[in-house]
């Protein structure tokens, strides 16, 4: 196995508008996270990915972009991003920013341009084209809703937008396109960043002739996935990019491909692709939508069954050939531990076992702002609290549809974006001390108990635990290199497997929920003694053979041959 400074790193995801304010608008921001760097170290992550801080009109939290190469100014100056970027290096920590080249802001310099005549010369910088039948050129729907085309009265043509109508998606069969995408890429390289994710990467490339998709329902549009999502020539795409700019810095590179399985990820992260270092996956995070993934707002149990057969699927398949993004929590998902633990009774116990879990799975580990102290979902009482334009739409079509108010809210507090987005609780001060300020959207309600300040103080909190294992990961190479077996495999409540590299070999014991399972150690492991590293309970008399798990107990034990 190759090993990479990559792969032996742990990543803190920085959402910058709600991380840390420093001049009291209520907007997080550069000088913020500046002043939060000590704070990172001192956890012991390596990596820090910053969602974006491009220059912004902002429709969809700065995911559209009018300027490359500035900074929006509620975050800050270019000077601010230098010296984040200096003072992280000085620190040993490095930076990776978002990358976001599937589509631009309606604001954007070549956007104006490619609106404002037909024979524009940057007019196919976009994807442009007539209407049919009185209506849009295809039966596409958008990621937010309603039709991919926005109608343009100037020239009278529709433009395609995967997402907002704010988001027009740039054409990657132009080979200016791609060219001027190329410089901004090395721009940033030359400034120092170590490196991107990649955001909607999966889908700069569409099906040729832009067909309709098949609507046997007879649906207004249809969710095109097969026509714009991990096509073929998104490999060759990427492996042009790599071979141009990408491949001359040591960098870590992660692209966000929804849709696809491990096999088709190899297709963007084996080792002989030269396209990308690794890519998140969304299969986990498709367990408590509707079937087939076709409802996030649709609520349904999840399976600790069905989360073992993906996780190890992935664990499986990629080992040796690719390397895993593992991730419980995202700016686009709701907090890990309302989702996956149990926030109320025992919120400190499984926001530790989803730590343990995150941590010893075989990939480089992304954790996301506040998920070291266990934030939990907000559950604001009205839509008039809610910021995101998902949700915000959401809302109104099931409003429309005669959803009631209830059952809308409670899909709302389970699965809306903004669940992440609430600003990070540093102590029980006013706005938990993110903001002096008005936040731009309100803090949970719960940030006098759980905040950082509390968390520092307490030697037995969630942070102190992500520490110790983050140290324990660093300490040992077993648990970053070392292959995964699951065992168990049937059990409804235990998620057991074990990590094994050269000599070094570890078990990992995770109980899901609040019952008290009995583990008996398998056959195959009796031969071995066990020695245990860490647990998120006190553990007085530990026989391994036979043990009576505590609700959301987590173990992690080094395994030796018997002397």
């Amino acid at each position: 196995m190759k090993k990479k400074w990559w792969k032996e790193s742990v990543v803190y995801q920085i959402y910058p508008l709600s991380f840390k304010d420093s001049n009291g608008d209520g907007i997080g921001d550069l000088q913020g996270i500046i002043s939060k760097l000590d704070y990172l170290k001192d956890l012991g992550i390596d990596v820090i990915w910053i969602c974006p801080i491009y220059q912004s009109p902002n429709h969809d939290n700065g995911y559209d972009i009018s300027d490359y190469r500035a900074i929006m100014k509620q975050f800050g100056t270019m000077e601010d991003f230098d010296e984040l970027l200096a003072q992280a290096h000085e620190r040993g920590l490095k930076i990776i920013m978002d990358l976001v080249i599937n589509h631009t802001s309606d604001e954007h310099p070549w956007f104006i341009e490619s609106r404002s005549s037909l024979d524009n010369p940057k007019r196919d910088y976009y994807i442009w084209r007539k209407g049919k039948d009185g209506g849009p050129p295809n039966n596409w729907e958008s990621y937010f809703s309603g039709s991919v085309w926005e109608y343009d009265e100037t020239t009278e043509e529709y433009y395609l937008h995967l997402y907002t109508k704010n988001q027009p998606d740039l054409n990657w069969e132009n080979e200016n396109v791609i060219r001027d995408v190329e410089e901004m890429v090395r721009w940033w390289l030359d400034k120092g960043v170590d490196g991107f994710r990649m955001d909607a990467i999966a889908h700069i490339v569409k099906a040729e002739n832009l067909p309709d998709a098949p609507n046997p329902n007879n649906l207004p549009y249809v969710r095109a996935y097969s026509l714009f999502s991990n096509l073929e020539k998104v490999h060759t795409l990427l492996r042009d990019l790599n071979d141009k700019v990408l491949y001359q810095y040591d960098i870590m590179t992660v692209g966000e491909t929804s849709g696809l399985g491990p096999e088709q990820a190899l297709n963007y992260i084996g080792n002989e692709r030269h396209e990308l270092n690794m890519v998140f996956q969304f299969e986990h995070m498709l367990l408590d939508s509707a079937t087939g993934g076709t409802g996030k707002w649709e609520l349904t149990p999840w399976n600790l069954l069905d989360l073992k057969n993906i996780m190890s699927k992935w664990q499986t398949v990629l080992h040796e050939k690719g390397w895993n993004a593992n991730y419980l929590c995202n700016h686009d998902q709701p907090r890990s531990v309302s989702r996956f633990g149990n926030d109320g009774k025992y919120r400190k116990e499984s926001a530790k076992m989803l730590a343990t879990f995150l941590l010893t799975l075989e990939g480089t580990p992304y954790i996301y702002q506040g998920e070291e102290i266990g934030m939990t979902n907000p559950q604001f009482q009205s839509i008039h609290e809610y910021r995101d334009i998902e949700t915000l739409n959401y809302y109104q079509q099931a409003v429309e549809s005669g959803t009631p108010i209830d059952t809308i809210m409670e899909a709302i507090w389970k699965k809306s974006r903004d669940n992440s987005r609430t600003p990070m609780q540093w102590d029980d001060s006013h706005a938990a001390g993110f903001t002096t300020g008005k936040p731009w959207i309100m803090v949970n309600s719960n940030y006098q108990e759980v905040n950082v300040q509390e968390a520092l103080k307490d030697e037995n909190s969630i942070y102190h635990y992500y520490r110790e294992l983050i140290a324990l990961r660093k300490k040992h190479e077993g648990l970053v290199y070392g292959e995964y077996k699951l065992l168990l495999p049937l059990d409804p409540d235990l998620y057991v497997y074990t990590r094994k590299f050269e000599e070094e070999e570890f078990l990992i014991i995770l109980n899901f929920f609040d019952r008290t399972p009995v583990f008996k150690l398998p056959e195959e492991l009796s031969s071995l003694s066990a020695e245990l590293l860490l647990s998120n309970y006190h553990v007085e008399k530990d026989d391994l053979h036979e043990i009576t798990f505590r609700a959301y107990e987590a173990r992690i034990y080094k395994l030796k041959s018997r002397e």
